[in-house]
């Protein structure tokens, strides 16, 4: 199916993601911080990338920018542990922040299984239809 990214600081987190994306099919990758994880996007292709925003060194949102300016089509699916609230007082909500930098959907940690594969399965759906609609007049998408 979909070849993906996962780039998250925490092993666990990897591992979980890891399992439900390749018992449903999908080729999967990992990193442990930004720095690896865009050396790895930039030496390999994929469908899809999941990052963590809170990581060491390199963050996942100037991962992500980095990433849009070589992929700027590529869906990217935000995750963090830190709570998302909507008190204006507590802070920045940093799941929405990334989705208006260019993420497309976001997933607090701890997420659901369901929560994940719909996220992936809807993300794909919809850079699918983009890149189809991307194509020249006469031209006619092939889908897997």
């Amino acid at each position: 199916m979909a070849q993906i990214l996962v780039v998250d600081d925490d092993i666990a987190v990897q591992a979980t993601i890891r399992i439900l994306l390749e018992r449903a099919g999908h080729s999967v990758v990992v990193a442990g911080d930004g720095r690896k994880g865009l050396a790895i996007f930039e030496a390999g292709e994929f469908d899809l990338l999941f990052l963590d925003i809170f990581m060491p060194g390199m963050d996942g949102l100037e991962t992500m920018r980095l990433v849009h300016q070589q992929q700027p089509l590529i869906p990217i699916i935000v995750i963090s542990g830190n709570p998302v609230t909507s008190d204006s007082g507590s802070g920045p909500d940093f799941l929405t922040m990334a989705t208006k930098l260019g993420a497309v959907r976001s997933l607090q940690k701890p997420f659901k299984p369901a929560a994940l594969l719909a996220a992936v399965a809807g993300s794909l759906e919809a850079a699918q239809r983009a890149s189809s609609s991307s194509q020249p007049a006469g031209e006619v998408a092939s889908r897997p």
